[in-house]
């Protein structure tokens, strides 16, 4: 009964482990995510930031996990600095409104 046990608990995390590594290999950041990116912004096309006070709210609003997301998603964004980073004002907000929190 313990080995039924054992194996089942280990086929299991191997199972969650694969699905969550096979999720970060598609090369999207947590900054894509249309759901968690939304409550950031003031219209539909995710083009104008809302305001400090909105943006903290917003951000305390995240789990703990999104926030570390976003803030090594900004942190990657950062090193890797070219014309294709599409969130330099989010990031900056994040790091002066939310990287504390």
């Amino acid at each position: 009964m313990n080995i039924k046990m054992i194996c089942l608990g280990a086929m299991a995390l191997s199972m969650a482990a694969g699905s969550a590594l096979a999720g970060s290999s598609t090369g999207t950041s947590a900054l894509d995510d249309p759901a968690k990116m939304k409550p950031f912004y003031t219209d539909s096309g995710m083009k104008t930031m809302v305001g400090k006070d909105a943006f903290v709210t917003a951000w305390k609003a995240l789990t703990p996990e999104d926030q570390a997301a976003m803030r090594t998603a900004c942190a990657d964004e950062a090193k890797n600095a070219n014309p294709t980073n599409t969130h330099p004002e989010f990031c900056s907000s994040v790091k002066l409104n939310g990287g504390g929190s």
